[in-house]
């Protein structure tokens, strides 16, 4: 079974992650989620695996939220449709196994991912 991750090259976290990953051997399906953002049914039955909501995993200090979206109430699908628009918000990295998933921050969340 593949373990996706959703990750960013640009950030350290992210890069930790994917390292762990290799590490223990997993078989890995790296989704670049910037050069390709996911769908909104993607989004969707990530926030459902991972039990959130989408404020759960959005990056609320990045410069387009605070520009766009700071105090602004919106509904599900409209935050859904900002993370396909804007995919810099995802919190990052989200690893996928089977039928869960976990925001790896702190990255050592991936290795008990994994161990399940």
């Amino acid at each position: 079974m593949k373990t996706i991750i959703y990750h960013n090259t640009r950030c350290s976290k992210s890069r930790e992650g994917l390292c762990i990953l290799e590490e223990l051997g997993a078989d890995i399906e790296i989704r670049d989620y910037l050069l390709v953002p996911p769908t909104y049914e993607e989004l969707d039955n990530l926030l459902k695996l991972l039990k959130a909501k989408p404020l759960d995993i959005i990056r609320q200090k990045e410069e387009i939220f605070q520009e766009k979206y700071l105090g602004k109430k919106r509904t599900r699908k409209q935050w859904i449709q900002s993370m396909m628009k804007y995919p810099i918000l995802i919190e990052r990295p989200i690893v996928v196994k089977g039928d869960q998933a976990i925001v790896g921050r702190p990255p050592v969340l991936i290795k008990d991912l994994l161990s399940k």
